[in-house]
């Protein structure tokens, strides 16, 4: 079982809906880097209004579709597994913002995926 409390690096990901990398979202490719890269876990929220550099606006509320709604993308893991991190999001936000917190984690029980080495209590360390 993998588990991580106490101290923590939190990375947020601000970027726009129809970000590409690839011909594919943007925030599929962080997500997918972050899992091969062995970090604690990613989520991806979809925001429903916002602006950022271009102050354009966008939101959700149009009778239009939605367009480029913002996205941001949060994960949290050790500093150092965070930080290690980080030259590939470097690689691919563009444009964006990238933010990085301290934060402590009270509570975090991944489910054993069978890989990795346990203790002897059959807990993975982080």
């Amino acid at each position: 079982m993998t588990r991580l409390t106490g101290g923590a690096l939190r990375v947020t990901v601000f970027i726009g809906e129809n970000d590409t990398w690839h011909h594919k979202p943007l925030y599929t490719e962080i997500v997918h880097r972050a899992r091969a890269a062995g970090l604690a876990g990613a989520s991806v929220f979809r925001g429903i209004e916002g602006f950022g550099a271009s102050s354009l606006i966008h939101t959700s509320r149009l009778l239009s579709l939605s367009e480029d709604l913002p996205v941001a993308i949060v994960i949290v893991d050790s500093e150092e597994r965070v930080r290690g991190f980080l030259p590939q999001l470097d690689e691919l936000v563009s444009e964006g913002l990238v933010i990085l917190d301290d934060c402590e984690v009270i509570r975090y029980i991944g489910r054993d995926t069978g890989s990795g080495e346990s203790d002897a209590k059959g807990e993975k360390s982080l």
